[in-house]
């Protein structure tokens, strides 16, 4: 059976800090293993380089004299924003006191800034943590600003949504943004060996193994979100058999059981993210409505990045649609535009419709076709002079070598159109375009 918790960095409930006050205690033995191996400290803190790097913002703002400012925490679910938001009040030294925007209204926010009034005149600071701070409305994200204003409290919110629409503007100016990234593969695979390999917050006493190759897998299938791997390889673990001598085998089918076939079958850096996304642009180049609304779901539900598969609608609404139907290309770039704003999971919608359009829509590689055959014979005529009356004379002795001599300007003499010729002497009467 695996130990009890001896505390954590929080210390334990029962054990009263300097202040007097009870210390926050850390999670107990059977919390999910995602919440037993949060970071202790921001030496452990895996990923968010761009903050927590040596000198960057984060190691600053921990290190120097200066309070910490009120922070709005952004980025994807399972990114650390709940632990960095701790490991910062306690860095500090100032009380943690967590809410949640989905549970909590102006009554508790109220009460908690109370509380934190009364720690103040003890001499102790409050960091006021509000998880999911988008889902408070104006006027309890309004609640807040006195408190913020005044130093009561620190606060730190944290939020999947674009802080822009979701935070108001008064609130925004009082605090720093901070962008949390997915974590790279890497990072992942770093917290799940940790947990294999921890006895006290891990699995180590459940005696698993997992190979190399299954570990890396399961770090790519989750998309950078460090609670859904750590949750998945539990999961496997707990769902092993023991040999006769305890340990446990965990096998590639446990862990796509875990995890999701879907999600544990892609990987962004192997062939079958090659395979999956040529078989959506093929279905699309087959006029395939369903097919191709098949291949963007593997793609979308295996955790594609979605900015990924707009640009490659992009692309294919040009080389494979071209003039056949130009507003396609409309099409492809405002689903990119669209994706960009909202992410997942609300950018299905514009991903299909666009998807949808694409494959109905009528099919010409005129553009690809045309191009390169322009290349091929640029390539072979490079050194070949432009002739003399394309050319700019910008200058009096440019004018009297030749320059602009013979140039018709359309505009002023309609039949320039046909009669100047525009490419070298050697191409003349080439046709690339054929519609």
């Amino acid at each position: 059976m695996r130990r009890e918790s001896t505390g954590s960095l929080f210390g334990r409930a029962d054990e009263p800090g300097a202040d007097g006050e009870p210390h926050e205690a850390g999670p107990p033995a059977d919390a999910p293993l995602a919440e037993r191996m949060r970071p202790r400290s921001l030496d452990e803190y895996v990923g968010q380089g761009h903050l927590l790097g040596e000198g960057k913002l984060i190691r600053r703002l921990v290190g120097g004299k200066a309070a910490l400012p009120s922070l709005i925490l952004w980025g994807p679910p399972g990114t650390g924003k709940t632990t960095l938001a701790r490991l910062l009040a306690t860095a500090g030294g100032a009380r943690f006191v967590p809410l949640s925007a989905v549970l909590s209204g102006v009554k508790e926010l109220r009460e908690a800034i109370a509380e934190a009034r009364e720690a103040r005149r003890r001499g102790r600071r409050t960091t006021l943590f509000v998880d999911e701070i988008h889902r408070f409305n104006k006027s309890q994200q309004d609640a807040l600003l006195p408190a913020v204003e005044d130093g009561t409290v620190v606060l730190i919110g944290a939020t999947t949504e674009n802080p822009s629409f979701e935070v108001n503007a008064a609130l925004l100016s009082r605090a720093r943004v901070l962008t949390l990234q997915p974590l790279a593969p890497a990072d992942v695979l770093a917290l799940l060996r940790r947990a294999l390999a921890d006895a006290d917050r891990g699995l180590a006493d459940l005696n698993p193994s997992v190979s190399d190759e299954e570990l890396d897998r399961l770090a790519r299938g989750a998309a950078g979100d460090a609670r859904v791997a750590l949750t998945a390889l539990e999961a496997a673990v707990l769902a092993t058999e023991p040999a006769a001598d305890g340990s446990r085998a965990v096998d590639r089918e446990t862990l796509a059981e875990a995890l999701g076939r879907a999600r544990y079958a892609y990987d962004k850096g192997g062939e079958e993210h090659y395979n999956l996304i040529s078989a959506y642009i093929k279905s699309l180049r087959n006029s395939d409505v369903d097919a191709s609304l098949y291949w963007l779901a593997r793609l979308i539900e295996g955790g594609a990045d979605p900015v990924f598969i707009a640009r490659r609608q992009c692309i294919f609404a040009s080389e494979d649609v071209g003039m056949a139907d130009p507003r396609a290309m409309v099409q492809a770039a405002s689903a990119a535009q669209v994706v960009q704003m909202i992410g997942l999971p609300e950018g299905l919608y514009p991903l299909s419709q666009a998807t949808i359009l694409l494959a109905r829509a009528p099919k010409s590689n005129a553009i690809k076709r045309a191009y390169f055959a322009a290349a091929a014979d640029a390539a072979a005529t490079a050194r070949e002079p432009v002739p003399l009356h394309l050319r700019n004379a910008v200058t009096s002795l440019m004018k009297s070598e030749g320059y602009g001599e013979g140039y018709r300007y359309v505009h002023d003499d309609p039949e320039a159109r046909g009669k100047m010729e525009c490419l070298p002497p050697s191409l003349r009467g080439r046709t690339y375009y054929e519609p």
